[in-house]
C-alpha cells in the first residue's frame, strides 16, 4: 500500500498527516484491501473551489473531493491506483470548530470519507449513507479518533 501525502498549503501538518495515514491503514485493513495507491492533497479553499467548479460545475468551496481513477475503464495498471483525495484545510479548520472536535479528527474523517468514495461507497441514497457513515464511524472508533 502506498499513500502519497501532499500539501498545497504552507503549514506544519506532519503530526496530522501521520495520523491520517494511520487511520487510512486501519480502514484498508478492515476492508481487506491490499496493494493500492492513492494520494491525499491538502489545499486551500480557493484551490478546491476551482476543482469543484471545473469538475462538478459547483462554484463554491467544499471540504473534500475525490477523483477515482478506477472510474476510467481505460486505466488498467498492475496495482490498484485508486485516485486522488483533495481536502480543503480551510474547511477542515472551520468544521472542526463548528463540530467541537480537533483538527486532526476532522482531517482524518475527511481523508477516510474521500477514501471510501474512491472505493465506490456513496451517500446519495439514505441506505447507502447509512452504510458509508457507519463504516466511517467504525474505523474512526477503532483508530481512537473521537469527537
Amino acid at each position: 500500500m502506498k499513500i502519497g501525502l501532499f500539501k498545497e498549503v504552507e503549514l506544519d501538518l506532519e503530526k496530522e498527516l501521520q495520523e491520517i495515514k494511520r487511520v487510512l491503514k486501519i480502514g484498508l485493513k478492515k476492508l481487506e484491501i491490499k496493494k493500492v495507491e492513492f494520494n491525499i492533497i491538502i489545499v486551500n479553499n480557493n484551490y478546491i473551489q476551482k476543482l469543484n467548479k471545473e469538475y462538478r460545475g459547483i462554484d463554491k468551496e467544499t471540504d473534500v473531493i475525490s477523483f477515482a481513477l478506477e472510474d476510467d475503464k481505460t486505466f488498467n495498471p498492475k496495482e490498484r491506483v485508486l485516485g486522488d483525495i483533495y481536502i480543503s484545510y480551510d474547511k477542515a479548520v472551520g468544521q472542526a470548530s463548528e463540530y467541537g472536535h480537533s483538527l486532526t479528527r476532522e482531517l482524518c474523517f475527511l481523508a477516510l470519507h474521500g477514501l471510501l468514495h474512491l472505493l465506490g461507497y456513496d451517500h446519495m441514497e439514505k441506505e447507502d449513507e447509512k452504510i458509508m457513515f457507519s463504516l466511517q464511524d467504525e474505523i474512526l472508533n477503532e483508530a481512537n479518533i473521537t469527537r
